[in-house]
């Protein structure tokens, strides 16, 4: 496949977007997708102590940069606190990944301790007030990142533009594992990024606006498959940005349950048409008890509606996307 050539945009014409992460593969295979589209500006990356080792994760995340050609893309680890941890077990992926060979070119230059991602983002958004330029928001961890700063600054709401946020599990079961969690807490309906912090994603869905949601229910539907392994195989002789999603995605290929859960939220960024139609709907989240963590439809009345994206309208056409856009270089 030929690599995609840039597309002609002017700067001043893109619109500007932050990455709110948690340094999971899958994140950084999503960082290369964003600077292969045209028309977003990545502005910053922030990463949150979820599923990752901090300080493994946003080194990591220095030396992507790098390697993708932007090393002064400003990067900050979010002070967010989870109030359910992700098991140990999950989080050490950043360090494996870390370890790939197309990193190894690649050192680290955060300084210690890292830059503040709470200032960062509230940087982001009060420029984007300024400049009357709204900021798009991509999260695929939990929602406190966002919150926290919105709840010592709520002004700096008015600079969001759209969020497109990976979490929950609708008419799917959950990802808590009693393998890895406690079978006290694992319950069988919430996923992870909401489980992390439940009344974080409580009060957003409760507060913000018009929010694209992609549960379980549709990354369920976007494995890591042989046939896609197979084609970033084949590119990666070529393309570095194929290379690296194959050797990134090569550390889990044999864990079937893994999937490109917040890949499916990054492409909807730029290929919406590729999803079938949201179901709009309000959103509350369970904060005590066993259930804690399960996302559920709300009663119609005090809560925004928010567009709950449950399935691909053209499944293969996600996958070439990915691929196309990935048959790249740095």
């Amino acid at each position: 496949m030929a690599e995609v050539p840039p597309a002609s945009v002017a700067v001043d014409s893109m619109m500007p977007l932050v990455f709110i992460h948690d340094a999971a593969i899958d994140d950084f295979v999503a960082t290369l997708l964003i600077e292969a589209m045209p028309q977003f500006d990545l502005k910053g990356v922030i990463i949150a102590n979820a599923d990752c080792v901090p300080q493994p994760g946003i080194e990591v995340a220095s030396r992507v940069n790098q390697f993708m050609g932007k090393p002064d893309l400003p990067l900050g680890l979010s002070k967010a606190r989870g109030w359910n941890p992700f098991p140990w077990p999950y989080r050490d992926d950043c360090i494996r990944l870390g370890a790939i060979p197309i990193l190894a070119p690649f050192q680290p230059n955060v300084p210690t301790p890292p830059p503040s991602g709470d200032d960062l983002l509230a940087e982001m958004l009060a420029a984007a007030i300024e400049t009357g330029t709204p900021l798009t928001i991509l999260l695929t961890t939990g929602f406190t990142p966002l919150t926290e700063v919105l709840s010592a600054r709520p002004e700096l709401a008015q600079g969001i533009g759209q969020i497109a946020w990976m979490g929950g599990a609708l008419e799917v079961k959950g990802n808590l594992d009693p393998a890895t969690t406690d079978p006290a807490v694992a319950n069988p309906h919430a996923e992870w990024n909401v489980f992390w912090d439940p009344f974080a994603a409580d009060e957003a869905l409760a507060s913000l606006s018009e929010i694209a949601v992609f549960p379980l229910d549709i990354t369920d539907t976007a494995a890591v498959t042989p046939a896609l392994m197979a084609t970033l195989q084949a590119q990666g002789a070529e393309h570095s940005f194929s290379q690296f999603a194959y050797e990134a995605y090569g550390l889990v290929s044999d864990e079937p349950f893994y999937d490109m859960w917040n890949v499916t939220s990054t492409v909807w960024l730029d290929a919406p048409e590729l999803y079938s139609a949201p179901r709009r709907t309000p959103l509350q989240v369970v904060q005590w008890g066993f259930e804690q963590g399960w996302l559920q439809s709300a009663p119609t009345s005090g809560r925004p509606a928010h567009n709950v994206y449950l399935s691909f309208a053209d499944q293969p056409g996600f996958y070439d996307y990915v691929t196309t856009r990935l048959a790249r270089s740095a």
